[in-house]
């Protein structure tokens, strides 16, 4: 195999083209067999792998820096850039990331994970590089749909207006090459990719200039004149960047000859690839929303799996139902459709739908402009990604308590994407918001409950759940729920666990049948029951959630007893100062300590050793 032989991006530069293309098809094959047993980002890595493969073959990582958006599209990376013999621990604990990793590899120039961050960090590599006087490639790889991102756009506004000399890669999976791209197009492409004829632009403008300054500025403004009349469809000159493209991101050959010559310019430069997600994968080709990151699979019979009934879809299948009762419901997803079980809600109400594609913040405020003219809005969106609406759910909702429902997903430790998208920091950055209220369901009854609740109590809401399975509540079932009123579960004699949102099926677990130990579904942390912390006081209490205990849940519980002037035996549960690594569910609330069996060693610390009899 021709992979054996690449252990860094220097190998490539040894093979011939013949070999490249091999070499494509071999990556590819590794891609899915490993994805096939991990599960990850399949799609995308695999329309990426021949712009990957001329990137590498053309610029000298980690000397020059290779930026990728995000990372989805980085497997083919990982595999040239000396990570082949760990490629089958991808996304494993104690494995490789399924992301890029600044400390993982020389070769990975940013951690990545959310989207329209590359252009910004390109930006100041390129300032760093020329202010200590060094030369080197800066190359950032951007989807077309991260570049949507505000922050993205805003880069681009500063990257034309600062013109260092930079190359942004536009993959472009979306659109498809024009038939009209034929040869007049490919003559002006060539054009463009000619450092002569950029030369000679500087030439000519150098001496019409020493000649005579005001037929100089004639000519220059006519020029930009006829670019944007010429133009007038692509954005990219007016922002002062040259734009190179569309191109076929398959044509392994046709990519290395551009970006050989493309590395000769200064400015920046954009070029835009097209590629086909999936591609050289029929399944993933067809259907590139469910393959984009599949569960394992059999690559030999590859069929979709189901995930059992999931968070996500108990929320959407609420919500779908609630915009039949509600008529001023309105739902919003920051390019979250599938992922947050609303293609029902989009296909059954699409007049009260939003799309705003990788924008949270925009999602936010748009959300409190329909709130603000009498609609009722209710933004889905993962806990790791209202982290980049922070600002707006302060300034344009919660200042005039504004009735925006927060559903937030993946709330708590998510598994195999890691650091970059444990939801683990919400609570704390949202509870220290006036105005604000923040619940968590026990199960899918409890959610539909809190979501109808949430649009009669007015104000801002969050709801957080967590990114795993839940029982099936009937359709038409919508239970009456006492707001900010904890849930004894079960009595106890000598100390009661305090358990919020996922943790309590620990709490349950730990406690067993033990009479000592009592179980609390605290579900509401603001408004916090202060009536039942207070009858519970008397008694050992311990608080377990599934977010970082710094500022968590267990924290405003400890306020609260302050405050009342009550002082319990008090143990809090949460995970340490320290951000979490990729791995199952369950092994890192094991090593967090708030599992059932983290609970038990907690209460036997307080004295209340817990016996577990085993079947």
């Amino acid at each position: 195999m021709i992979l054996d032989k690449v252990n860094s991006p220097e190998d490539l530069k040894r093979l011939s083209l013949e070999e490249l293309l091999l070499l494509a098809e071999e990556i590819r094959s590794e891609i899915i067999r490993v994805t096939a047993q991990n599960g990850g980002h399949l799609a995308s890595s695999l329309g990426a792998v021949e712009l990957v493969l001329a990137l590498h073959r053309v610029f000298d990582s980690p000397r020059d820096r290779i930026l990728f958006d995000v990372g989805h599209q980085a497997y083919a990376h990982k595999l040239v850039t000396g990570r082949k013999d760990r490629f089958h621990t991808l996304r494993k604990e104690g494995g490789i990331s399924g992301f890029t990793k600044v400390s993982e590899s020389p070769h990975d120039a940013i951690t990545a994970g959310h989207a329209s961050t590359s252009l910004a960090n390109a930006l100041g590599m390129v300032l760093a590089r020329d202010l200590m006087g060094e030369d080197y490639h800066v190359v950032a790889v951007i989807g077309d749909g991260a570049l949507t991102g505000g922050m993205a756009l805003a880069a681009l506004n500063k990257i034309g207006e600062l013109q260092k000399r930079m190359l942004i890669v536009l993959n472009d999976n979306e659109m498809s090459i024009s038939e009209n791209v034929g040869a007049l197009n490919k003559y002006f492409k060539e054009l463009q990719i000619r450092k002569w004829v950029q030369d000679a632009e500087k030439l000519g403008k150098n001496i019409l200039e020493r000649i005579s300054p005001q037929l100089f500025g004639l000519v220059d403004r006519a020029k930009e004149a006829a670019k944007l009349l010429l133009h007038q469809e692509n954005p990219f000159y007016a922002w002062g960047i040259r734009y190179v493209g569309p191109v076929d991101g398959h044509d392994l050959k046709g990519l290395v000859h551009i970006l050989e010559h493309l590395k000769a310019l200064d400015g920046p430069t954009l070029l835009h690839v097209v590629t086909k997600k999936g591609k050289g994968y029929k399944v993933a080709e067809a259907d590139p929303i469910y393959w984009h990151g599949p569960p394992g699979f059999d690559p030999k019979k590859p069929e979709k799996v189901s995930k059992g009934y999931t968070w996500s879809q108990a929320f959407g299948d609420a919500v779908t139902e609630l915009a039949h009762m509600e008529p001023r419901l309105f739902v919003l997803t920051p390019a979250m459709r599938e992922g947050s079980g609303l293609v029902r809600y989009s296909l059954e109400h699409p007049e009260r739908y939003l799309d705003v594609g990788i924008c949270e913040d925009v999602a936010v405020t748009t959300a409190a402009g329909l709130a603000l003219r009498g609609m009722k809005p209710i933004v889905a969106i993962y806990s790791t990604f209202l982290q980049r609406a922070y600002d707006q759910v302060i300034h344009d909702v919660a200042i005039e308590k504004l009735p925006v429902v927060f559903a937030i997903d993946r709330a708590g430790i998510v598994g195999a994407n890691g650091a970059t998208h444990h939801g683990v920091f919400d609570i704390a950055y949202l509870r220290t918001v006036p105005n604000l209220q923040i619940a968590a369901p026990k199960d899918a009854l409890e959610l539909r409950a809190m979501l109808k609740k949430a649009l009669e109590v007015g104000g801002p809401v969050a709801i957080r759940y967590p990114r795993d399975n839940v029982e099936r509540a009937p359709e038409g079932v919508w239970p009456e729920i006492a707001w900010g009123k904890w849930e004894v579960l079960k009595e106890g004699t000598e100390a009661y666990i305090l358990a919020f949102g996922k943790t309590l099926k620990y709490a349950l677990e730990a406690a067993g049948d033990d009479p000592r130990v009592g179980v609390v579904n605290a579900r509401f942390l603001k408004p916090l029951d202060r009536e039942m912390l207070r009858a519970l006081s008397r008694y050992k209490l311990l608080t377990v959630e599934d977010h970082q205990r710094m500022g968590g849940f267990g924290s405003a519980v400890l306020e609260a007893l302050n405050e009342m002037g009550l002082k319990p035996e008090v143990q809090v549960l949460g995970l340490p100062d320290r951000f979490f690594e990729h791995g199952a569910i369950p092994s890192l609330h094991r090593q967090a300590g708030i599992d059932a069996e983290g609970i038990r060693k907690a209460l036997a610390a307080m004295g209340v050793a817990v016996v577990h009899e085993r079947a």
